[in-house]
């Protein structure tokens, strides 16, 4: 088949970023007072994402928290990532970098939870119980807008108190509710948290869209949705996007739990593919094909079934019991299917164009990205390139999409 070739691009977005990491950390919680007595116990929640910069922050942390007389310690706030086990959570912090001799404080992982009171809601509210039984918690996570639904809150501080301290048994509990329980249960079982349970302080985080720290802010408890809110607002206007808004064809080098929740974000790609929930407008793109999985993830290949070809290779790589334990709890069930799987990256392509419809294949509007976490540079196919060739520059030249192997070459 005569597949368009691709040259590489590069985008160019606001590329505002901290540059001391740690003093911007240490700054932030002297900054908002935190109290603790000497040889208090703290619990720092830290999730499963893929945040930059996220060892530095939890080790910043660390050293700021002895520094104020108390003892840190580290609790896996991840729901069922990991595979819902104590050990496999544990490990996908260390392949963070988030390692006991590095931050200097131990990881104290289990699946136990605390039940909380939840008198008057519609779900139980639970509790990691290292965190609950500590003298205070500290909650770090990302803001950013989530890959599910969309709303007033989405991915920040109060869902990691919730699907991120509340452990798998909380993530069963809301996610059962579909994404209602997302939208409405997370803000108003964060709310029994912090009431009954022991949150000192959150350090909301904001990267642009190079994946580069942008914001630190450190957030009193009772501030966690309005921060939010505010910080979300800027996280949307700092994404990542595509050039265009139509796709023949989309290229992902690669999918992972630490590159999106979804292994790769809904917001870039434009599918959702949740029963209930309306697909997004734009982009509108006919086929993706995925070839690999990251090795950060695991084998968790949760959002295989957003493409619509994958690799032999991928494929090879599914941790089966990890990414099941993922997609079943989230209830999200047409993410986990299994695409149609070709042999290597060059029939994967070439069986996708084949079914875009009556388009003329040399022709066709062709991305290849490595993934949805990295967009500054891309490639783009000589249709594609007519229509963004003002705002972008142009980095390479036209080349064939895979080797004579049949994968595709080096990015």
């Amino acid at each position: 088949m005569d597949m368009p070739r691709l040259i590489k691009v590069r985008q160019f977005f606001n590329r505002e970023r901290i540059e001391d990491i740690e003093g911007r950390v240490k700054e932030e919680i002297t900054k908002r007072g935190i109290s603790i007595k000497p040889g208090a116990e703290i619990a720092i929640a830290v999730g499963s994402r893929g945040i930059r910069n996220i060892d530095r922050i939890v080790k910043a942390t660390v050293e700021k928290i002895k520094d104020l007389g108390g003892k840190p310690f580290i609790v896996p706030a991840m729901g069922s990532h990991g595979g819902a086990t104590p050990e496999g959570q544990k490990r996908l912090l260390e392949s963070y970098g988030v390692r006991e001799d590095y931050i200097g404080a131990p990881i104290m992982s289990s699946m136990e939870v605390i039940e909380l009171p939840s008198d008057g809601l519609e779900n139980r509210v639970f509790m990691d119980k290292f965190a609950y039984s500590a003298d205070g918690t500290i909650v770090i996570n990302r803001i950013k807008p989530h890959t599910d639904f969309h709303g007033e809150v989405e991915s920040g501080l109060l869902k990691m108190c919730v699907i991120g301290l509340g452990k798998h048994k909380q993530a069963i509990e809301i996610h059962r509710f579909g994404t209602y329980g997302l939208k409405h249960l997370i803000p108003s079982t964060a709310e029994r948290i912090i009431r009954y349970g022991n949150i000192i302080f959150g350090l909301g985080i904001v990267e642009n869209a190079y994946d580069e720290t942008m914001i630190i802010e450190g957030v009193r408890p009772e501030e966690f949705k309005e921060a939010d809110k505010r910080l979300l607002d800027i996280a949307r206007e700092n994404m990542p996007s595509l050039p265009v808004d139509k796709l023949d064809l989309l290229v992902v080098d690669e999918i992972g739990k630490e590159i999106s929740g979804s292994g790769m974000d809904t917001n870039i790609i434009g599918r959702m593919y949740i029963d209930g929930e309306p697909e997004p407008e734009k982009p509108k793109i006919t086929r993706i094909v995925v070839t690999d999985l990251t090795e950060k993830t695991h084998g968790n290949a949760i959002g295989l079934g957003l493409a619509d070809f994958i690799t032999r290779k991928l494929f090879d790589k599914i941790d089966f019991d990890a990414t099941y334990q993922n997609v079943i709890t989230s209830t999200f069930i047409l993410r986990g299917k299994i695409p149609i799987i070709a042999r290597d990256s060059r029939t994967a392509i070439e069986w996708a164009l084949k079914t875009c419809g009556p388009i003329e294949i040399p022709d066709a509007r062709v991305i290849r990205i490595k993934n949805t976490l990295t967009l500054s540079e891309l490639y783009a196919s000589r249709s594609v390139l007519a229509e963004i060739k003002d705002k972008v520059e142009i980095t390479g030249d036209f080349l064939e999409i895979c080797n004579e192997e049949g994968e595709l070459v080096d990015f």
